[in-house]
C-alpha cells in the first residue's frame, strides 16, 4: 500500500510552509492560483488524505449527518433517505446511516457511537420500542451536549427539537371523506401500527371524518393492532364475518393485505369494495387494480429535515427555537376506488 504523505512532508519537498500547504488544500483565496494548483497536484500524487480527526478538533465539525431509521425495507423510509442524501450532498455533507430495526437498544447504541465526534447532528425516526416504552432519555442526553436532532414522521412532544411531519390527521380525514363521497356506506379501518404515534393520528382522522359526515362508527369494522401476525389472522375473520364496501388502511402492510384478501374472497375492486391506503410504495402501483394511496412525499421530508439540521449545526443559538415543518400529503386516486 502506498504510504500517505503528511502536510509537513509536502511542505518540505515543495519548499513552502505547512500553513501554505494547508491553505492551498483548503482552496484558500490567500494562496495564488499557480501555487495552489502545484500543491494540490503534488498532494494528489503523494496520496495525501486530510486528517478528519484533526479537522474535527479545529472546526468542531465533521460535515457529517447521522441518520437513524427504523426499517430500511419500508419504502417510505427509503424515499425519505433518498431525499436526505440528495440534500446533504448538495450542501456538502456526508451521511452515515444506522438501522434501529425498531429496537430501543440499537437506537441508543447508534446515537452513542455517532455522537462521539463522528456526526454533527442527527436525523431520526423513533424506533417502535422507544415509542411503546416512552423512553426518550437517550435523545435528551444528546441534545444536552448541544448536538442537534431533527425528528421525522415518528415524533414525540417529550423531545424539544425540530421536527418534520405530514399532517396524518387531516390526510386521514380527507381520505375517509373521499370514500364516503363515492357512496361507501360502511368503511372498515385497518392498521398494523396502532402502537405508533402516526397510527393514532390517522385513526383519529378516520373517526373525525365519520363524525363530520354524520356516519356512525361501527366498532366491528375496526381492526387495529401492532402485530402483523395477529392482523393476518383477524383480517380473514373480518372479511368472513362482516359486510362493508370501503376500506381505509393506515399503513402499507394493511393496505396490501386488504387488497389481496378482497380479491381472494371474490370481491371486485372497486365495484364491490373501494380501498385507500397510507404510504405510496412500489406495491401500490403494481397491484391490480392499482391501489389508491395517501402519498407522504418522502423525499421532500428528507430534504426538509436536512435543511433544518444544517441550520442548527451552522447557526447555533444560545436560546434555540424549534420548528415543526408540515409536508403536505396527496391523495393519489388510482383504480381501487370508484369515481365521484
Amino acid at each position: 500500500m502506498k504510504a500517505k504523505a503528511t502536510l509537513k512532508q509536502i511542505a518540505k519537498e515543495l519548499g513552502v510552509s505547512v500553513s501554505t500547504v494547508s491553505k492551498a488544500l483548503n482552496d484558500s483565496p490567500e494562496i495564488s492560483e499557480p501555487t495552489k494548483i502545484r500543491i494540490q497536484e503534488y498532494a494528489k500524487l503523494k496520496n495525501y488524505k486530510p486528517n478528519s480527526i484533526g479537522l474535527t478538533l479545529k472546526t468542531r465539525r465533521t460535515k457529517t449527518i447521522g441518520v437513524i431509521i427504523p426499517n430500511i425495507l419500508n419504502s417510505f423510509f427509503a424515499k425519505v433517505f433518498s431525499g436526505i442524501e440528495k440534500e446533504a450532498e448538495e450542501q456538502g455533507y456526508k451521511v452515515i446511516t444506522c438501522i434501529s430495526n425498531e429496537s430501543l437498544e440499537r437506537e441508543k447504541g447508534a446515537l452513542e457511537m455517532l455522537s462521539n465526534g463522528t456526526a454533527d447532528g442527527f436525523i431520526v425516526s423513533i424506533a417502535e420500542e422507544s415509542q411503546m416504552q416512552q423512553e426518550f432519555a437517550h435523545f435528551k442526553s444528546i441534545l444536552a451536549d448541544d448536538i442537534p436532532i431533527v425528528l421525522f414522521d415518528r415524533i414525540t412532544d417529550d423531545i424539544r427539537c425540530d421536527k418534520v411531519i405530514v399532517d396524518d390527521f387531516n390526510a386521514s380525514v380527507e381520505a375517509t371523506q373521499y370514500l364516503l363521497k363515492t357512496q361507501c356506506k360502511k368503511i372498515a379501518l385497518l392498521s398494523t401500527i396502532d402502537n405508533l404515534s402516526v397510527g393514532k393520528y390517522r385513526a383519529n382522522g378516520y373517526m373525525e371524518a365519520m363524525k363530520l359526515e354524520g356516519v356512525e362508527v361501527q366498532e366491528n369494522l375496526i381492526l387495529r393492532t401492532d402485530s402483523q401476525a395477529v392482523f393476518d389472522q383477524k383480517i380473514t375473520e373480518l372479511f368472513d364475518n362482516e359486510t362493508f364496501d370501503g376500506v381505509f388502511s393506515l399503513d402499507e402492510y394493511a393496505s396490501v393485505a386488504a387488497h389481496k384478501t378482497a380479491l381472494k374472497k371474490g370481491l371486485r375492486i372497486p365495484e364491490d369494495i373501494s380501498i385507500i391506503g397510507f404510504a405510496d410504495g412500489v406495491w401500490s402501483r403494481r397491484l391490480t387494480p392499482s391501489l389508491s394511496t395517501v402519498s407522504q412525499h418522502g423525499p421532500e421530508i428528507g430534504q426538509e429535515a436536512v435543511r433544518l439540521l444544517i441550520q442548527k449545526i451552522e447557526h447555533p443559538s444560545e436560546e434555540p427555537s424549534y420548528k415543526t415543518s408540515v409536508i403536505k400529503t396527496e391523495l393519489r386516486k388510482r383504480d381501487s376506488i370508484r369515481k365521484i
